[in-house]
């Protein structure tokens, strides 16, 4: 709790380990503690009901072996209906904490990612997802073919001549748009 200083918070006799609003609540929980008593949570979950919407596990990762605890609490969260948080520090887990709780009478649209609406900055954002691909180069690109579908249309020199992008990234824009969309089916032996 002493790393929690960005939201007011207060003691209290409440199921969960943290509420962070009237439909949220955390428990906390470590790796260590979890391979110390496995059933813990179990116990807790059971105490905790159904009372809210979001149930929230913080797990505190203080181990270097944590693979088999981690899987064995994902597959937890999933029945149980859990969102499953790791950290790797207590001031990250205390950083989630006041994350929930300083949006907790926000808007979701608050906190949804927002695109651009006019068309250059749709499509540097779309080529950017190509891996090594970033926006000077995606803004080039847009500037020397000035239509998404003479890109698309464009061969590998064309690409390559672009300033800043090399057979690399021409490679891969190339092979990106010339991929088909549905892979086609292998045919098996008794298809033939």
């Amino acid at each position: 709790m002493k790393h929690v200083r960005n939201v007011p918070w207060e003691l209290g006799d409440i199921a969960p380990d943290f509420e962070l609003g009237r439909t949220v609540c955390a428990l906390f929980l470590s790796v260590r503690y979890h391979s110390l008593h496995p059933d813990y949570i179990h116990c807790r979950l059971k105490e905790l009901g159904k009372q809210y919407e979001l149930r929230i596990l913080l797990v505190y990762v203080d181990t270097t072996e944590s693979h088999h605890a981690l899987q064995e609490l994902t597959k937890m969260a999933l029945l149980a209906d859990l969102t499953l948080i790791l950290a790797w520090s207590p001031e990250e887990a205390a950083r989630y904490l006041e994350t929930y709780k300083a949006y907790e009478n926000k808007p979701p649209d608050l906190i949804m990612e927002r695109t651009d609406s006019d068309f250059s900055s749709r499509v540097i954002d779309s080529l950017t997802t190509v891996k090594k691909v970033n926006k000077t180069d995606a803004a080039t690109l847009l500037n020397n073919f000035k239509t998404m579908e003479k890109l698309v249309q464009a061969s590998k020199e064309e690409l390559t001549m672009c300033p800043g992008l090399g057979p690399q990234k021409a490679q891969r824009l190339y092979d990106l748009f010339h991929e088909p969309f549905l892979r086609t089916k292998k045919k098996s032996k008794t298809d033939l």
